[in-house]
This record gives C-alpha cells, structure tokens and sequence, in this order.
C-alpha cells in the first residue's frame, strides 16, 4: 500500500484508465450538498454579444425592430449572412 502522508485513503468506488477516480465521502457530500440547497441551476452558454453595426445593418435594411434583429442574429450564431438569409426566406 502507498504511504498517505498519514491520512486515511480515501473510499474508491471506481477508478478509470485516464486515472482520476470517485471518493466516497466526496461524493456523498455533494449529494447532500444537492438536496439541502436543491438543485444547481444550469449556467447558460455565454455567447458573445451581437456587433451594434450588424444590427443597425439589420434594422436599416430590413426595417424591423432593434429587439428582432438582436434576436435574429443569436438565433442564428451572429452570423450576418445567415440572418439576413433567414429574414428573407422565412
């Protein structure tokens, strides 16, 4: 057995070929952890803001609101091109 430096091994329950491994005890208390505060609210992807020049290009050229072309250009990746193909072929 290894030395430990004096502290108890930890409780394994699995270890994996890349070598990283489960703890017992940390892993019950994460659990825990989860039903005292409740679940982790899910963090959403930070996509980058949209240019302010691509936008007031929309708003000009489409002659749609400030709120749709913010809307049309995440929804399809703040790429210029494909929003302007989506406004025009809906």
């Amino acid at each position: 057995m290894p030395p430990s430096n004096g502290r108890p091994e930890p409780e394994v329950i699995m270890n994996f070929s890349d070598g990283y491994s489960y703890s017992k005890a940390k892993l019950d208390s994460a659990c825990f952890a989860i039903l005292e505060n409740g679940p982790v609210k899910a963090i959403k992807d930070s996509k980058p803001a949209p240019k302010k020049e691509d936008i007031d290009f929309i708003v000009n050229e489409f002659e749609i609101s400030r709120a749709q072309a913010e809307r049309s250009l995440s929804d399809n990746g703040m790429d210029i091109v494909k929003t302007m193909h989506a406004l025009i072929n809906p």
